[in-house]
């Protein structure tokens, strides 16, 4: 059974810094690249940073780049999220999945909420 699990989220304020945690089983997750997902308010989900499977490549969507590190660690079947200089625009609810075609499961996500 697939179970993607996500934590880490909470009120920060702009400026502030997070980081995102999601533990994963019911599959090799070595073996998948994984994204890190985001849907705000009365918008669509959106990749926002995937890795490769070994960790060594990665690509940040154009609105965070700059502010966030995708990491993981296969030994601990976690993939993270280190969000810094976080704005407001930045509230979401946050996922992770492996970015495979076809890979239908999602977590519940964890929601990031920028407070003035």
């Amino acid at each position: 059974q697939v179970q993607l699990v996500e934590s880490g989220g909470g009120l920060v304020q702009p400026g502030g810094s997070l980081r995102l945690s999601c533990a994963v089983s019911g599959f090799t997750f070595s073996s998948y690249a994984m994204g890190w997902y985001r849907q705000a308010p009365g918008k669509k989900r959106e990749l926002v940073a995937d890795i490769s499977t070994a960790g060594d490549v990665r690509s940040y969507g154009d609105s965070v780049k700059g502010r966030v590190t995708i990491s993981r660690d296969n030994a601990k079947n976690t993939v993270y999220l280190e969000m810094n200089s976080l704005k407001l625009e930045n509230t979401a609810v946050y996922y992770c999945k492996p970015t495979r075609r076809g890979f239908s499961s999602w977590g519940q996500g964890t929601q990031v909420t920028g407070s003035s």
